[in-house]
């Protein structure tokens, strides 16, 4: 129930207890005729969204109504809203003292406790209500969201499920339980959920959402578009959303759709890193190669723990002609996989690259010591770089290999090795060789395009 008085302002009791007083005729038929003047005109100023003008009111509340526990609980409710939590305190109480059952009167102590951040008599209240009313919509939905930040999406939905036996209608135990249930995959219940919720409100930003997702699951992403962009008329400050926008106009081959997308989701949320990353991944299909590694930067700037970006960074850098940064990010990469043969081979070449000969050497020795098998391709190909010889065991050794991507691995780096020794044509050959193989599922293929001068 996060923020719930700023979400329901008045709803929790005014549309209870008062707001139905424009036809007050049903609700307040035995009521005295001050008492429904006195709702006439709070109905007014809330309808106008006029918390202040509402307190207002009540500081000419007629001496028979000054003791009316029903209009005390909505002036509690409508300080709460205002962010006048003391006062709110103070009423609650004097209300507690006076009528301690009254579930009403209950929830506003509830309430002022939660908004106070006091968990103990938050608990103790929930307790209380719970007692009287065990399907107690607000009580049932605060245990349900403490739950599901735990996420404990089953007991979560569970108390869900009982603030709906409660009432039924109700917006957020709906979307709380449809969202448990899409959590744990129950698709059915999920939908039913969100379907009645859609019903009841349109205009819910976040059922749109969810609705979105499913349609976007069964691929129908033209009309997952429509539910996600009435999501963000709704509520443009939701960066998930412009996320899910992008995506699924990336899926229907809308590259600047998706572009535009994710660059607000980073204009909303510059300093996370997950915008940069798509809009890397955009530039990098679409090979705009400068864009791609500005966004790759950005990415490993943004959050220096994902690593899946470095490896894309280090051939992005490499092909600019970057040699340092391209070693820093293969450097990177391979604290995520310190058995990758591809990074330390790339490391080893961007040393080359830098006539760092010393410490080139260094490193291959320190590579071949911890290579076991001295008769593998795989120490030949390092001993090759730090000899600048043995090329022709190494081709040899390569046309046996068997499997296809470490074949097509190690043709690369024997090209690479060529081109660095300045055998240009020797290395075009084995470029080609890769590049023959129209087998894309490792990243040397990209860069023996690149070499090749082959684009996607």
């Amino acid at each position: 129930m996060k923020n719930l008085f700023q979400k329901k302002t008045a709803i929790a009791f005014c549309a209870v207890f008062f707001l139905t007083a424009v036809s007050i005729p049903v609700a307040f038929a035995q009521n005295s005729q001050a008492e429904i003047q006195f709702v006439e005109k709070l109905g007014a100023a809330l309808e106008k969204g006029s918390l202040e003008q509402a307190l207002e009111i009540f500081e000419s509340i007629p001496a028979e109504l000054k003791d009316d526990t029903e209009l005390l609980c909505l002036k509690g409710s409508l300080l709460l809203s205002a962010g006048k939590i003391q006062e709110a305190g103070q009423t609650a109480a004097l209300l507690l003292q006076k009528e301690p059952s009254n579930i009403d009167v209950l929830n506003l102590n509830f309430m002022v406790a939660k908004q106070k951040g006091d968990k103990v008599n938050k608990t103790k209240f929930i307790k209380q209500i719970l007692a009287v009313e065990p399907y107690n919509p607000e009580a049932n939905i605060e245990l349900a969201d403490e739950q599901a930040l735990k996420k404990n999406w089953r007991n979560a939905r569970d108390y869900y499920k009982k603030a709906l036996a409660g009432d039924g209608t109700n917006e957020e135990a709906l979307l709380g339980y449809g969202k448990m249930c899409y959590y744990m995959q129950n698709d059915k219940d999920a939908k039913d959920a969100f379907a009645k919720l859609y019903n009841i409100n349109p205009l819910n930003p976040q059922v749109n959402a969810y609705l979105g997702k499913y349609e976007a699951e069964n691929s129908q992403y033209k009309k997952a578009i429509e539910y996600i962009k009435t999501a963000i008329q709704l509520d443009p400050q939701n960066t998930d959303y412009w996320f899910d926008y992008g995506t699924w106009s990336r899926m229907l081959g809308d590259y600047a759709g998706a572009e535009a997308a994710w660059k607000q989701a980073v204009a909303l949320e510059p300093e996370y890193f997950l915008g940069y990353a798509y809009l890397a991944g955009l530039y990098d299909e679409q090979e705009r190669r400068d864009d791609a590694l500005e966004y790759y930067r950005l990415t490993v700037e943004k959050n220096p723990q994902y690593y899946y970006a470095y490896e894309s960074l280090g051939m992005y850098a490499w092909d600019a002609g970057k040699w340092s940064e391209a070693q820093t990010a293969f450097e990177q990469a391979l604290k995520k996989n310190p058995n990758s043969i591809s990074y330390k081979l790339m490391i080893t070449a961007c040393l080359y690259k830098q006539n760092k000969n010393l410490e080139m050497k260094a490193f291959t020795e320190g590579l071949m010591k911890n290579l076991p098998n001295r008769q593998g391709l795989e120490y030949k190909l390092v001993r090759m770089y730090h000899d600048r010889g043995g090329d022709a065991d190494v081709a040899v050794n390569i046309s046996k290999e068997t499997n296809r991507t470490k074949k097509g691995r190690y043709l690369f780096y024997l090209a690479l090795y060529y081109e660095l020794t300045g055998k240009d044509s020797l290395a075009q050959k084995y470029y080609n060789e890769v590049t023959a193989m129209q087998s894309p599922m490792f990243f040397e293929y990209r860069m023996a395009q690149w070499a090749s001068g082959i684009k996607k």
